[in-house]
């Protein structure tokens, strides 16, 4: 079965809308599907049941927090996505995102780079302004020559445009993830860039917090990788997750993940997979 559990959309900083995401997941054969958009649900439900199909479709979204003084994300897969307290904890999070902005807008403006927050803001279309709008503006503007070179001169981790400070903590998150009935998978954990015994008291941290799952697969890990988180999942007794963290169509990243990399951890999909054959 084809899987992906991470995905973006144009709600937040993805390049397709939630139509254009499900009609291209339904090209690579993705059976099941999380919508994850950054700090926002309203992607998720634009999604009709008749765009939908038979695709099984899991409500979700991507949270920042801070642990230890790290940036790190958290997914939240099968939330409810009628919960009260999750809806006020996401108004706080998009106020915490809008103030992020600005800071960052400023400080991009010190360096010469005029208009930064409302070209920002203009490309963001009413969403939560993110750094991949910052990096648009900076490209469109003639700033840099291409996103990846806006990331990695001013945007980037330990970079003038990262800004962390104002998320929550990592209990914080995965509390609001379990209280809407959702399981709370980290995200990318080598992502972070950290030491072996400082991911594992992380990982130690995440699951006394409640946490449940841990992403095996993002993107396209070497077999190494792969192996590595594995055995984090098994030695801490996590669900194993697979997504694509797909924000738009690369050479290098498509839609879709075999079900079957995650083996032999178990999969967290388990909890909603359709009792009957997926063809």
């Amino acid at each position: 079965m084809i899987v992906d559990l991470h995905t973006h959309t144009t709600a937040s900083d993805g390049r397709l809308s939630p139509e254009e995401l499900i009609l291209r997941a339904h090209e690579c054969g993705v059976k099941m599907l999380a919508v994850t958009d950054h700090d926002t649900i309203d992607g998720y439900q634009s999604i009709s049941d008749a765009v939908a199909g038979d695709m099984q479709l899991i409500a979700g979204i991507e949270l920042s927090c801070i642990w230890s003084g790290v940036n790190i994300h958290v997914l939240g897969l099968g939330i409810d996505v009628s919960s009260s307290e999750l809806k006020s904890e996401l108004a706080d999070q998009r106020a915490a995102r809008g103030e992020r902005a600005k800071i960052i807008g400023s400080k991009l403006a010190k360096l010469g780079f005029d208009g930064a927050y409302d070209g920002a803001s203009a490309l963001a279309e009413g969403r939560a302004i993110g750094r991949p709008d910052f990096a648009r503006f900076m490209v469109e503007a003639g700033y840099v020559d291409t996103m990846a070179a806006a990331f990695d001169k001013y945007l980037g981790a330990g970079k003038v445009g990262d800004v962390k400070a104002m998320w929550p903590s990592l209990d914080a998150v995965v509390s609001w993830i379990t209280s809407a009935g959702g399981v709370a998978v980290l995200a990318h954990p080598l992502h972070y860039k950290l030491t072996n015994s400082k991911l594992r008291r992380m990982l130690a941290d995440f699951k006394e917090a409640g946490g449940e799952g841990l992403e095996v697969c993002n993107g396209r890990p070497s077999p190494s990788d792969l192996n590595y988180l594995r055995q984090l999942c098994m030695d801490y007794e996590f669900e194993a997750s697979a997504g694509s963290d797909f924000h738009q169509a690369t050479s290098w990243l498509e839609l879709g993940c075999n079900s079957n990399i995650v083996a032999p951890c178990k999969p967290v999909w388990a909890r909603w997979q359709r009792t009957e054959p997926l063809v």
